[in-house]
C-alpha cells in the first residue's frame, strides 16, 4: 500500500513539472540572468573587485578600491560610514 501511494505522488509529481520546450522564450532568458548572477563570485581583480553587494561591508583590502555590482555592473567605492566605524561600498557620483 505504501508503494502505490509513493508511486502516486512521484507521478503526480512528475505531471506538475512543465518541460523545457513548453516554457516561453523570456523565462531561459530570465534563468540565464539567474544563472549569470548565481555564477559571480566577489573577488579581487588587479586594483578593483568584481561582483559586490552595493551597501554591503568591504573588507579592510577594499577600503578606498572600487568594485562593481554583481547585478547592475555599476561602479561603487569602499567608502567609510558618516560614523567612521564601518566601511562600505557607496556610489560613485
Amino acid at each position: 500500500m505504501l508503494k502505490r501511494f509513493l508511486v502516486s505522488v512521484a507521478l503526480a509529481g512528475s505531471a506538475l513539472v512543465a518541460p523545457v520546450a513548453a516554457l516561453p522564450a523570456s523565462a531561459s532568458v530570465q534563468t540565464h540572468a539567474a544563472t549569470a548572477t548565481a555564477s559571480c563570485t566577489y573577488q579581487r581583480s588587479g586594483d578593483h573587485w568584481n561582483c559586490i553587494t552595493p551597501g554591503a561591508f568591504c573588507p579592510a583590502a577594499a577600503h578606498g578600491k572600487y568594485g562593481y555590482a554583481k547585478v547592475t555592473n555599476k561602479r561603487y567605492r569602499c567608502l567609510q560610514d558618516s560614523g567612521g566605524s564601518r566601511w562600505r561600498w557607496k556610489p560613485v557620483r
